[in-house]
Parts: C-alpha cells; sequence; structure tokens
C-alpha cells in the first residue's frame, strides 16, 4: 500500500517514520522543503508540490492531512478534491471540528471520493511507535484501509467510529477529558508547593506513577518535565488552548449535558493568559512533553 502524507511537522513527520517502519510506501509533501528533505532522509518519497504527489500516488489514491485544523485544513480539502478522482480516499488526521468534517465528507462524495475523519491521539510519541486513532467515515470503505492503522496503532488503539464526523467528535471529547485531567493534576501539584512540607515533584510523580489510583502516561510525563526542572522554574505558567476542550464545552451547552470539571478547566486555561501559576507551569509542560505544544519561556 502507498499513502501520500501531507504535512510534516511534530505529528506528521514522525507518522512517515512509522508508516515507513510498518512497510508502508510514503509519499511526503510540506511547504517546507527543510521538512520533505528530512522526511526524505527516512528513506521514503519525497513531494515538491501536491499535484506532483498525486502523479506519484497509484489510482485509487489514499492521501493523509496532517495540517492544522481550520482555515489550512478546509483549503488543503477544497485544493485536493480538485485533484483527486472517484474512489480515491482522503484521511483528515488532524484535530479538525466535526462539523467542518461532515462539511468535507458531503463535498468528497459529491465526487465520489472518500473521506475519513480520524482523531488522532498518542502524542509525538505514538505517532511514532503506535498511536491511538478514532475514526469515522464510508464503513463499507474502511477495510480499504483498515491495515494502515493495524500496522501504526498499539494493540487494540483504533475504533472505527461509525458515521462522518464521529472520529473528530469522539477526540473533541478525548480532549475535553484531557483538559481536565492535566488540570487536576496541576491544581495537585501547586497544593504540594504551597504546603508547610518540602516534597521532590520528581520525585512524588515517580512514585505515583508506580501502584497508586492516579498511575498515567501523563504522571509519567510530569515525571519527566520535573526531572528536567523541579519547580519548573524556566517557565511561565501560560497554558494555551487549541480549541478542543471549547468544542467539547459548547456541545455540552448544546445538548445539556453538565460539565464542570472540563469547563473550569478551559476557563484556567483561559485565566493563565493573564496570570502565572504553578497549575499553568504544570499543564504547560505536560503539552509541550505528549505534544510538542509551544511553551513560554521565561
Amino acid at each position: 500500500m502507498k499513502v501520500g502524507m501531507i504535512g510534516l511537522g511534530k505529528m506528521g513527520l514522525n507518522l512517515v517514520n512509522n508508516l515507513h517502519s510498518n512497510d508502508v510506501q510514503v509519499v511526503a509533501y510540506d511547504i517546507s522543503e527543510q521538512l520533505v528533505s528530512e522526511a526524505e532522509a527516512i528513506g521514503v518519497t519525497g513531494s515538491h508540490s501536491l499535484d506532483q504527489l498525486m502523479k506519484a500516488l497509484p489510482k485509487p489514491r489514499v492521501v493523509w492531512l496532517m495540517v492544522p485544523a481550520g482555515k489550512i485544513t478546509k483549503q488543503l480539502v477544497l485544493d485536493l478534491l480538485a485533484l483527486m478522482s472517484a474512489d480515491d480516499i482522503l484521511i483528515d488526521g488532524g484535530n479538525s471540528f466535526y462539523q467542518d468534517s461532515i462539511d468535507n465528507y458531503q463535498l468528497a462524495e459529491a465526487k465520489g471520493i472518500h473521506f475519513f475523519d480520524v482523531g488522532s491521539s498518542g502524542g509525538q510519541e505514538g505517532a511514532l511507535h503506535g498511536g491511538n486513532f478514532m475514526i469515522g467515515g464510508n464503513e463499507s470503505v474502511f477495510p480499504r484501509i483498515e491495515a494502515i492503522f493495524e500496522k501504526i496503532s498499539q494493540s487494540e488503539g483504533y475504533l472505527f467510529t461509525g458515521a462522518p464526523g464521529s472520529g473528530h467528535y469522539l477526540k473533541m471529547v478525548h480532549n475535553g477529558i484531557e483538559y481536565g485531567m492535566m488540570g487536576a493534576i496541576g491544581e495537585g501539584f501547586e497544593l504540594l508547593e504551597k504546603s508547610p512540607y518540602t516534597y521532590d515533584n520528581a520525585q512524588v510523580a515517580n512514585m505515583w506513577n508506580h501502584g497508586s489510583v492516579i498511575r498515567s502516561w501523563l504522571m509519567e510525563l510530569a515525571y519527566s518535565a520535573f526531572s528536567k526542572n523541579n519547580k519548573l522554574s524556566n517557565i511561565d505558567g501560560v497554558m494555551y488552548s487549541s480549541g478542543e476542550g471549547r468544542w467539547t464545552v459548547e456541545e455540552g451547552l448544546r445538548l445539556g449535558v453538565p460539565m464542570p470539571i472540563i469547563t473550569s478547566s478551559l476557563m484556567m486555561r483561559y485565566r493563565s493568559l493573564e496570570a502565572d501559576t504553578f497549575t499553568g507551569k504544570v499543564v504547560a509542560s505536560l503539552r509541550n512533553e505528549f505534544g510538542g505544544h509551544a511553551v513560554k519561556m521565561k
């Protein structure tokens, strides 16, 4: 099987590596020539335009988008639909809003092209060594690409979720839960920081991750962050937000589902833009650890 990968950022390039390591042929494209060169160094075929990428793929083609949600994805989908043929498959693996994915599915289906919305989790490490994928789209077409997910996911790490938009909807909720979990970890360590006791944050995170009820990958990442700087004094407690938490809260409001924990964690992210907190430092460092997201350094 041969896949075209568009978008070679921190997730896309690792996915290219993962695909290549699992014997999936890849044609890689990015507007950055440097990133295309890095993909070629892995051993895959580099492409320097969308048209060149299309010509390098056998029909019916499989094209995977790994670019920022919003305007960039919307424009790329339109550009690609103009170049693709009936029975081709287009995958959006970014964090797109599920309603946008439904629209893109309908645009693609009108041309006989099959669109799949894929929520991708596991961070950069997962993209490289075995990710977690939530997949919405046409059930009858999914078997044609299922082998790809079998190869690049952790064991039991992918799920076909059904109707168009359902993959990105599930990832939206996943990220809302993630907001709440990271916020709770941050608040706990802030309380330890202000307590009358002197704790080694790295040792605490490491100990909690060995047999405690709250052991998790996020706690592993907390240990990693604290091991680099036990007080996180090198960064500001600014918690950036990429949109999924807000979409989750808005969906809760639309459906009348109370979500005080996720909503509060979202509000704390907004608050962190105005004031430096230890909670913010912890959450910012966790986001940097798993996804390479930007942090504001002192």
